[in-house]
């Protein structure tokens, strides 16, 4: 197995935490709309302003990285 080098672990372990925390308020958010009818991001950012679109995207997007980090370690653990 390769050794990663520190720089890129490093890398790595911030952008899995960043996404781990984008995600978490965008549950939080979604539970909070599907259960209260309120919109966090919209309370504090506006209505379809565009930091709140942009913390949307965010989520999204960290939605999707974890999908993609989570399906390599699958199967780069299952390949070896």
């Amino acid at each position: 197995m390769k050794q990663r080098s520190n720089t890129m672990r490093d890398t790595n372990n911030w952008m899995e935490l960043t996404a781990f925390i984008l995600t978490i308020i965008g549950a939080v958010n979604w539970g909070l709309i599907g259960t209260a009818n309120f919109d966090l991001v919209k309370f504090i950012f506006g209505e379809l302003t565009l930091m709140s679109r942009i913390i949307y995207s965010l989520v999204g997007a960290s939605g999707v990285y974890l999908i993609v980090a989570n399906l390599y370690t699958i199967f780069t653990v299952k390949g070896e």
